[in-house]
């Protein structure tokens, strides 16, 4: 059953290698972190949420917002298959009747703060920028070429948007939804810009980030995707 339809457009998201030992605590039990080319990489990702529909209904005032998390990729084997997906450590989102349904019905970590967006098109350079608040003001802005690439095979790009399963740690078992949607487009990062006090946001754990240069930065163009009703697996 699909609980929610929606699109996800222009996704801007900044990687950066982690050490995994920082991550164990948030691992739900029957998953493992995946990683690339022995990497593991934690994910911090800006976009637009579009035409929301919940349970097949659209809901005024919270069909358009922005939603900004921090993330990491794990897997989990099922029968012979790995299925590949994200945990996220903290969502973001403006208002607070989406932290309330996503809390109750995902049990997620979502977080409610003023958020906006700049989205736009000047000779030939595509800008993308959100930005949201604590106590302070954090942004995140990319640059890129105003024209999508087709996702190329076995590329970082693919290991990063690749996942389509979300995995969330419960108290003694692990709940699994699926994201389904196309293979995204991708844009060509031209420049960047971070003003992001990690620690403020996720801890003194993540406060190395500060510091940390990503180790890649991308911007996909994203489309629409349903997420299917969660099930407990452990």
């Amino acid at each position: 059953m699909n609980f929610l339809k929606a699109e996800w457009q222009k996704l801007a998201i900044i990687n950066y290698e982690i050490d995994p030992e920082i991550l164990e605590k948030y691992l739900p039990e029957g998953t493992e972190l995946d990683f690339y080319h022995g990497k593991c990489y934690v994910s911090l990702v800006g976009f637009m949420f579009l035409n929301t529909r919940l349970l097949g209904l659209s809901i005024p005032f919270y069909r358009n917002f922005e939603e900004v998390n921090l993330r990491f990729y794990v897997k989990k084997k099922e029968k012979n298959t790995w299925k590949r997906g994200v945990v996220f450590i903290k969502e973001i989102v403006p208002k607070y009747a989406l932290s309330f349904v996503a809390n109750t019905f995902y049990q997620e970590n979502y977080k409610t703060m003023p958020m906006d967006n700049t989205i736009q098109v000047n000779d030939n350079e595509l800008t993308v920028r959100y930005s949201w608040k604590d106590k302070s003001w954090h942004s995140l802005r990319i640059t890129a070429d105003c024209t999508a690439k087709p996702m190329e095979n076995d590329s970082e790009f693919e290991f990063i948007t690749e996942h389509y399963f979300g995995f969330t740690k419960r108290k003694n078992k692990t709940s699994e939804y699926e994201v389904c949607h196309p293979k995204w487009d991708h844009y060509e990062i031209k420049d960047y810009q971070l003003d992001i006090e990690f620690s403020a946001l996720y801890g003194k754990e993540f406060e190395f980030l500060n510091e940390r240069m990503p180790v890649s930065v991308m911007l996909a163009e994203g489309s629409e995707i349903e997420v299917n009703t969660k099930k407990y697996i452990i």
